[in-house]
């Protein structure tokens, strides 16, 4: 059962610790707004947002904020109309790169990823250029059940391939998240609220669950200067306000890793 995200991987590996960062704030907080805008403004009656409070939760985003960004959401506070635009292009070497922003200016949000995109040896592309490489899927990641002050238990990878079958899982790759044994479980996109249900009612402990473009094909990089060009890109990308998640199609040992991030 094969990574289902290098990128993901890639950010793991190099244990980008980022939760405490204004940016991310206002990331997690726009997800929020278009979350209560799409559906009702209940967590406990919409997925999405339900989803996306937990991850703001985990940040270390405080309740106001949440609160906040809930009455946007519902039109009973004044914002921004923001816009949910998915980018493609490629980074060097042609490796492809899928973008998804929140924006309330798409003319400000193409202009700020062209300039990322091109300053790193990668072009902004059309839409569809790069989208069928990927599939989009639903990822649930768990860790073990809860032993208090920090601590976990260990996941016995039969009993979880037993909670994957019941909750209709496609595949799962063992992680360890933030030195912490766990699991990311991949599924159909539909059927993403059904199988953290299923691994909640197992006993596991729901870190995330999230749609994730997943390649369906990944290059092997091996090249130091494309290695640097590609990490500095995806850090450059996932750094400006309007980006919510940014996924490549490569992959490279952690060594070049290590020699690219000096």
């Amino acid at each position: 059962m094969a990574g289902h995200s290098k990128w993901a991987n890639i950010k793991r590996q190099k244990a980008r610790v980022d939760a405490v960062k204004g940016a991310t704030f206002a990331r997690i907080s726009r997800a929020i707004i278009v979350a209560a805008r799409s559906g009702v403004p209940d967590p406990a009656g919409n997925f999405q947002l339900r989803t996306a409070i937990e991850k703001a939760k985990a940040a270390g985003i405080p309740n106001e904020n949440i609160d906040r960004a809930i009455a946007k959401g519902a039109g009973k506070l004044s914002g921004d109309e923001l816009e949910a635009i998915r980018y493609e292009g490629y980074g060097a070497g042609g490796v492809a790169v899928i973008v998804e922003a929140l924006t309330d200016n798409r003319n400000r949000t193409a202009a700020d990823l062209r300039a990322a995109f091109s300053k790193r040896g990668g072009n902004l592309g059309e839409t569809g250029c790069v989208g069928w490489m990927f599939a989009q899927r639903g990822v649930v990641t768990v860790t073990g059940k809860p032993l208090g002050k920090g601590r976990f238990e260990a996941i016995e990878e039969d009993a979880l391939l037993e909670a994957c079958l019941e909750g209709g899982a496609e595949s799962y790759e063992l992680i360890e998240l933030e030195d912490v044994p766990a699991a990311e479980v991949l599924t159909d996109a539909n059927s993403l609220e059904s199988l953290a249900q299923v691994l909640k009612e197992q006993g596991y402990s729901v870190a995330q669950a999230e749609l994730r473009w997943i390649p369906n094909n990944s290059v092997e990089v091996t090249d130091p200067d494309q290695a640097r060009s590609l990490l500095r890109l995806m850090d450059a990308l996932e750094e400006l306000d309007d980006v919510q998640s940014a996924t490549a199609n490569f992959e490279m040992s952690e060594d070049l890793m290590a020699l690219s991030m000096v």
